[in-house]
């Protein structure tokens, strides 16, 4: 296979050689390793990599993955970084604007009449700058004689892949992670892995999201051995009748490799409440009556059961052990409001960008811990993760801490439709358009196989500001088909009312007034009503909270909402005439266009010191208890 860098310009090429999404489990080869949380069959590649950077593609090394190639000039980067925060590259932040505007003219592929006028868009621009990273490693014992992956956990914005100076594959999709399969051109010593990613492709055009456009490896990347028969993917699916208390789980499994043994056991706690020895091939199904009543999984009673399944070959060997958490609950919509267990779901929640001050959204497990910390002191019960797939450690932590989660698609395409603020789609992506369908489609099920085992999450969001049209119906049809274990979220059809029946189980509005959803409430509504952002936390604002707390009182279609934002965007650098450091936000860094000092709304600073405003918080998102 021969890659090729016209790939950039065209949304119709997004994924090569790239494996399929599948649950997110982690696995291990004992049980001893299950306990201590670490697995002998994955290697991190994380670390310093030699770097290269170029203002384009015509400037880049191109045959820098080669065996034989002189890297001697090269730099060294630490992975996971944003380029920009390693001394290379313009730091720029914008909110609905393509960061291009008032440099380049742009218009997607496949929306104007030219439908060869995205030809070089990106491939041959005088600037797309152009990271290429190597990396030497030897394989360790515990990973050689299997079959080897590696994955990929965020790339911005588009990646090409070569092991040993062969090519692997091509991804997009940032925030998803991305897999290839090493096996064919591994050694065991001294492999070479290259990995060339441009800061921009076809893909930017439904990647405009309010934040700061970094690029580069921001997330971990980490090998992972199979042996040869392997759990490749499964769903466990606990259903909850709220008013007999009583459970089922249906299990379904997709093995690779030679036949085997599964032996299935559910715990609670540490009494174990079935078990189950099978026999199968490539795939399982199996239905499971609990004989006893279950605890219902919510927010102030986070309550989770265990799913182990332990893989033997055919002699009873242990080849590999997964644990999943299992929560039960249920939430449906009934006379237009939405339920949790029976109970009618209030959303005292909050919109997540990932952040660090030093380290932008490459954030470590401490970032995530005390975020997750945060809301529980402060009566934060959901989290919208706006508006892409957060880290993967992110979803446990949620099923761990009771946070609904609304798992956001990796969509927004704000500046395709929005201009100087006015609502103006002519060149909207991805629209109804045929060509960017299968691409929006992918992102839609990397989201779903990747998370579909967490409680946490009850919502599956299309994406944000993305207008609406035909691809965002469909993308709705595949979550409604593939899970009727929770509801679908989309706002952006509030623009585009002829898709009101086939997009979105809710009402979903950005900072409508009170006296806006009292008008939609009182006039035969046809979906309960939320607001996935409102008060926006910017300077001294949240003022008017009581407003909408007062609203869940008197109106049962109203549920609530995500306050925008969590975390401020804003960067630790030190001052050359002070030498302090001091927080800087957009349009501190000579970035034009930007928004601003619009980067910072959040209710904690991005050193993670907590607003006055979040004691306005705290208050009232505990009025309902």
């Amino acid at each position: 296979m021969t890659p090729k860098i016209e790939w950039l310009d065209t949304p119709t090429v997004f994924r090569v050689g790239q494996l399929p999404a599948h649950s997110d489990h982690k696995y291990y080869a004992t049980q001893a390793e299950m306990l201590q949380q670490k697995s002998s069959f994955e290697q991190s590649l994380n670390g310093m990599w030699q770097f290269n950077y170029s203002i384009n593609a015509a400037s880049r090394p191109k045959k820098f993955y080669q065996t034989d190639f002189d890297a001697e000039q090269f730099e060294t980067i630490p992975v996971p970084q944003h380029i920009e925060l390693s001394g290379y590259e313009q730091l720029h932040y914008i909110n609905t604007m393509y960061p291009w505007e008032g440099h380049e003219y742009r218009r997607p592929a496949f929306s104007d009449t030219d439908l060869n006028q995205y030809a070089g868009m990106f491939s041959e621009a005088e600037y797309n700058p152009v990271g290429s990273y190597l990396n030497h490693f030897d394989l360790e014992p515990t990973l050689q004689n299997k079959r080897v992956i590696i994955r990929f956990e965020g790339v911005e914005q588009a990646m090409y892949v070569w092991l040993n100076g062969h090519f692997i594959g091509y991804a997009e999709d940032s925030f998803t992670p991305s897999e290839f399969d090493l096996t064919p051109y591994l050694k065991d010593k001294d492999n070479c892995l290259a990995v060339e990613v441009h800061k921009r492709s076809s893909a930017a055009f439904i990647e405009d999201q309010d934040f700061f456009r970094f690029f580069g490896i921001f997330r971990d990347v980490t090998l992972l051995a199979q042996p040869a028969t392997h759990l490749d993917d499964f769903w466990v699916i606990p259903n909850y009748d709220s008013g007999q208390k009583t459970g089922q789980v249906d299990l379904q499994l997709h093995f690779s490799g030679t036949e085997q043994r599964v032996r299935v056991t559910f715990k609670d706690q540490d009494a174990v409440l079935f078990s189950d020895e099978l026999m199968s091939g490539s795939d399982v199904e199996k239905h499971y009556n609990l004989a006893q009543p279950v605890t219902a999984w919510q927010n102030d009673r986070p309550y989770l059961y265990t799913l182990q399944l332990e893989i033997l070959d055919t002699d009873g060997q242990l080849i590999e052990v997964i644990n999943q958490s299992v929560g039960f609950r249920k939430i449906e919509i009934k006379n237009r409001v939405m339920l949790l267990n029976g109970e009618r779901l209030i959303i005292n929640g909050v919109n997540r960008h990932e952040w660090n001050p030093k380290t932008g959204r490459t954030i470590s497990d401490n970032d995530e811990a005390w975020d997750v910390a945060c809301m529980q002191r402060n009566n934060i019960n959901a989290v919208r993760t706006s508006h892409y797939p957060d880290r993967l450690s992110f979803y446990n932590r949620c099923d761990q801490a009771g946070i609904y989660m609304m798992a956001e698609t990796n969509l927004e395409s704000h500046g395709s439709w929005q201009k100087m603020g006015a609502v103006e789609p002519s060149w909207n992506v991805p629209g109804s358009s045929d060509q960017w369908e299968a691409a929006v489609l992918d992102r839609a099920k990397s989201n779903f196989e990747l998370f579909k085992n967490h409680p946490s999450v009850l919502f599956w969001s299309l994406g944000n500001e993305s207008y609406a049209g035909s691809v965002l119906e469909k993308m709705n049809e595949y979550y409604k088909q593939k899970d009727s274990t929770r509801l679908v979220h989309y706002e952006g059809v509030f623009r585009a009312p002829e898709y009101k029946d086939v997009i979105s189980d809710v009402e979903s509005r950005m900072y409508a007034t009170p006296a806006e959803i009292k008008d939609y409430l009182e006039n035969s509504p046809q979906k309960p009503f939320i607001l996935c952002e409102y008060m926006h936390d910017m300077g001294n604002s949240l003022g008017g909270m009581k407003s909408y707390i007062d609203l869940l009182q008197q109106y049962e279609s109203y549920q609530g909402g995500f306050i925008w934002d969590f975390i401020d965007q804003a960067l630790l650098v030190e001052d050359p005439v002070t030498g302090q450091n001091e927080l800087r936000y957009g349009g501190d860094f000579d970035d034009r266009p930007s928004d601003y000092a619009f980067s910072g709304d959040g209710l904690v600073f991005a050193t993670r010191n907590e607003k006055p405003a979040m004691q306005e918080v705290k208050y009232y998102y505990g009025t309902d208890k």
